[in-house]
């Protein structure tokens, strides 16, 4: 199977390198019982890559039961995982299997496992080892037969060190890792994912097809995506549940996506600290006014240049640069100052996205 036919078979959506290299990983570890380690930013499409785990292995004819342990409260998850006997605490007013019972002969996908507690990572990493434990209250060992796909958006390897997370377990689970980059590192998976999320919210709701200016693809690539992918799908379904007219524009999503708080480091502009969103907006708007001022000064200093220049009849010793190119300039530095996020670059000149779009147009600034 190619990897293309891989992807459309298990949903998973995007050309990038980065994508399709973990596609072919998957492929070659899908089939074999080894454990296997997702990591990455919330977000990313952890789930999406468990899921074709599971459906490309040997076990896909049995259930692939998926466990959020940070949703679970700690008191609670061991009973959740390994089950109970009736009046082993108080409110086990019956027998109970856990789900490594409910997985048994298929896998168990532990999502955020970072959040495990180390009383009961203790207990984990004996049914990874033995294939057995015992339901809380009971002193009957049960066996079960269960693959371990693991996911977290935390370093491991910091929680270890931090004595957070059991080293052992830690080696255990990570014999295959597989790390998802964040959407804002694989672009070219940005308008696969958003037409896909289009075309998949306007079949569910019979929604007739929408039309796209020409800026919005710009718009998409031109975003950070801090929420990835997760982000992507409910900025989209929010956009065409609220739109009226079945016309998408950048402008569109002025109300759904924010500006970034961070910027090269070389640069005197705000980092994200422990502020109130609007005291951060306020900082940003500062700190780009003195830079702006910086430009007028320049501007200021060349225009003197110019003046002086000019001799008794009018003619220029020095070239005078044309207003034109003086804007061009300004957008420039406005797009290169913003890592250009058009949106942001519009809100510091002073001018709507879609003059801005015009003008990249017009000056030829890609």
């Amino acid at each position: 199977m190619t990897t293309e036919e891989f992807q459309n078979k298990h949903g998973i959506i995007g050309n990038s390198k980065r994508t399709k290299d973990l596609v072919d990983i998957i492929q070659q570890v899908a089939t074999s019982d080894i454990s296997i380690l997702i990591t990455g930013e919330s977000g990313v499409g952890k789930e999406v890559f468990a899921k074709a785990i599971h459906e490309a292995s040997n076990r896909s004819k049995n259930r692939l039961v998926n466990v959020n342990c940070g949703a679970i409260p700690e008191g609670l998850l061991e009973s959740e995982l390994f089950g109970h006997e009736k009046g082993s605490f108080t409110g086990a007013t019956d027998v109970r299997k856990g789900y490594f019972e409910i997985a048994d002969k298929g896998t168990l996908f532990l999502d955020e496992i970072g959040e495990m507690s180390l009383t009961t990572q203790v207990k984990l990493l004996r049914v990874l080892e033995t294939n057995e434990f015992m339901r809380l209250g009971s002193e009957r060992v049960t066996s079960v037969d269960v693959r371990i796909i693991a996911a977290t958006n935390k370093s491991l390897q910091q929680e270890v060190e931090k004595k957070n997370f059991r080293n052992d377990l830690y080696f255990r689970l990570k014999a295959v890792t597989l790390t998802i980059p964040p959407l804002r590192e694989r672009t070219e998976d940005i308008l696969p994912l958003a037409n896909y999320f289009i075309t998949s919210y306007s079949e569910r709701n019979n929604l007739p097809e929408f039309e796209f200016s020409e800026d919005v693809p710009d718009l998409l690539l031109s975003y950070h995506w801090p929420g990835n992918i997760r982000e992507l799908k409910n900025t989209i379904e929010s956009l065409l549940a609220l739109n009226k007219t079945g016309k998408i524009t950048a402008e569109s999503f002025d109300m759904l996506l924010s500006p970034p708080v961070t910027f090269e480091e070389n640069r005197n502009l705000p980092v994200h600290l422990d502020k109130p969103s609007d005291a951060l907006d306020r900082e940003m708007i500062y700190r780009a006014l003195i830079e702006i001022k910086k430009d007028v000064t320049e501007l200021k200093d060349i225009a003197k240049l110019n003046f002086n220049n000019i001799t008794n009849n009018g003619v220029h010793v020095d070239e005078i640069v044309p207003i034109t190119e003086l804007e061009k300039r300004a957008i420039k530095h406005a797009l290169e100052y913003t890592k250009w996020n058009k949106k942001l670059t519009a809100q510091l000149l002073k001018i709507s996205e879609r003059t801005l779009y015009r003008k990249l147009k017009e000056y030829e600034i890609s």
